[in-house]
């Protein structure tokens, strides 16, 4: 049975999701020093060179070889430069589910970047690699997240209470932590039935088809 995903890149009509490259470490450095990612997520704080490169040079690429999930970077196919992440961990290559992530810099917000290429993934994983269940978890108040996971069809499942540590700045303009409840969705391959093509009319880009 296979336990790896395969290396590969997924293209949208506007996005790239590739591996990460030793190129993105700037980038991918200002990108989780954002307010946004540090409250939301668990990253390092302040992210530093050395959190980038051992991300890059390490942690990503063992989290595909070791069979528990992979990690795109998400470019823009015109310009090439970084705006985001989608990332797949905890898998189950025997139940065939596995929990999404994504994250998108602070200068891309506002494009659709982050539906754009949650689908992608989404699609990928059930038509390619024929899994069964998506998984994604929200903090209760990140309702940026919680949009995304309604626009690419997940269904709310239900509340883990009090389940995440996210973090809130302070008026000296550090950061303390502050517990928050979890918003569990679950995306199927039959909830993907016409969201790409309802997305593709609103927003006039295509939809995603191409994978190497």
């Amino acid at each position: 049975m296979t336990t790896t995903f395969p290396d590969v890149s997924i293209s949208t009509e506007r996005l790239v999701l590739r591996p990460f490259e030793p190129a993105d470490i700037p980038a991918h450095i200002e990108m989780m020093n954002d307010e946004l990612v540090t409250a939301w997520t668990s990253v390092p704080h302040p992210y530093t060179r050395r959190d980038a490169e051992e991300w890059i040079g390490r942690i990503a690429p063992a989290e595909r070889l070791e069979g528990r999930g992979i990690a795109f970077a998400v470019t823009e196919f015109l310009t090439q430069r970084l705006v985001g992440i989608v990332r797949l961990r905890r898998t189950n290559w025997h139940a065939l589910s596995t929990e999404a992530a994504y994250v998108t810099a602070p200068w891309a917000r506002g494009e659709g970047y982050a539906t754009e290429s949650a689908l992608a993934v989404a699609q990928w994983l059930f038509r390619d690699q024929k899994f069964e269940r998506i998984e994604v978890r929200t903090p209760a108040d990140n309702t940026a997240s919680q949009q995304v996971a309604q626009k690419i069809g997940c269904i709310s499942e239900g509340v883990l209470r009090n389940a995440w540590i996210a973090r809130t700045q302070t008026e000296d303009g550090g950061w303390t932590d502050i517990r928050t409840d979890l918003i569990v969705w679950s995306l199927l391959p039959e909830d993907l039935e016409g969201v790409a093509e309802q997305m593709a009319d609103a927003t006039g880009y295509a939809s995603f088809t191409d994978w190497n």
